[in-house]
């Protein structure tokens, strides 16, 4: 497996599409912040997603749906700012695209414009190939995301895994390739039986990344907050924990109040 594109300075649309074609796993994470954003620019990630799932992780909200258009910039300003190597992909929030093609683009302008990112994500497939296009037209790079779509939640009614029958695996292998013909530089495939996965991963030309889609794609990206164990109460089958911050930061807070009660901190070093 092919490892120079680790030390590329900026990730780019094109170094993805040259990743895939060298069999190198793209790796991906979701940031909101400057901090975390710093952190992870800085260990090599490949791709930081702006994810809608900042509604679930930064505001407490059941879904994404509820995030605005204005939120979602902020969290990708804050972002942009602490990043100098990957490419930064901002996430359209739901009611901003879907069914109106203009206002997709007027989205996409003000994501761009406002937060300084390199690429919006929607998801959907035929149902939202217009404003793809419009938005594309525009120069915007656009990666689509398929399979569980979380801003369809009240549709579905239902986190379970999808395209498990035939009419709607017909329906994503379709769709993965209308969103490649339109011009998309990456899918992601979520919550999908891995063989399917693999069938997409292996007919388009443009990368896919995977999130619980199984190992035979082009890379895989996890939410932060989940990966590091920030939100205890999400365990879906596809998630690894590799760390357990909240356990950690917990402590250091129970520390931290017993040193202030008992008086052992400030002590005279750390005072003026």
């Amino acid at each position: 497996m092919s490892t120079s594109y680790r030390n590329v300075p900026k990730v780019t649309t094109h170094v993805l599409q040259e990743m895939k074609l060298q069999g190198e796993k793209i790796a991906m994470l979701t940031a909101y912040d400057y901090s975390f954003a710093k952190i992870l620019d800085g260990t090599g990630i490949d791709v930081i997603l702006v994810g809608d799932s900042a509604s679930n992780v930064m505001a407490g909200h059941s879904s994404t749906l509820p995030i605005t258009l204005n939120e979602m910039i902020y969290h990708a300003s804050s972002v942009v700012r602490a990043v100098r190597r990957a490419l930064v992909v901002v996430d359209m929030p739901f009611g901003t695209y879907q069914g109106n093609s203009k206002e997709a683009l007027s989205s996409a302008i003000r994501i761009m414009k406002e937060s300084g990112a390199d690429a919006v994500k929607l998801e959907g497939g035929k149902e939202v190939i217009e404003s793809v296009d419009r938005i594309l037209s525009a120069g915007i790079p656009v990666m689509g995301h398929l399979g569980l779509t979380p801003q369809s939640i009240h549709k579905f009614g239902t986190y379970v895994v999808r395209a498990t029958t035939e009419e709607e695996a017909i329906k994503l292998v379709e769709d993965a390739h209308l969103l490649t013909r339109s011009g998309c530089f990456s899918i992601v495939l979520e919550k999908i039986p891995a063989k399917l996965a693999a069938k997409v991963a292996s007919e388009i030309k443009i990368p896919v990344i995977g999130i619980g889609a199984g190992r035979d794609v082009d890379g895989q990206v996890l939410v932060l907050h989940d990966m590091l164990g920030i939100t205890i109460d999400f365990s879906p089958r596809f998630l690894r924990r590799y760390n357990n911050l909240a356990e950690s930061v917990q402590g250091s807070v129970t520390a931290y109040i017993n040193d202030v009660k008992s008086l052992d901190f400030p002590n005279e070093r750390e005072q003026y």
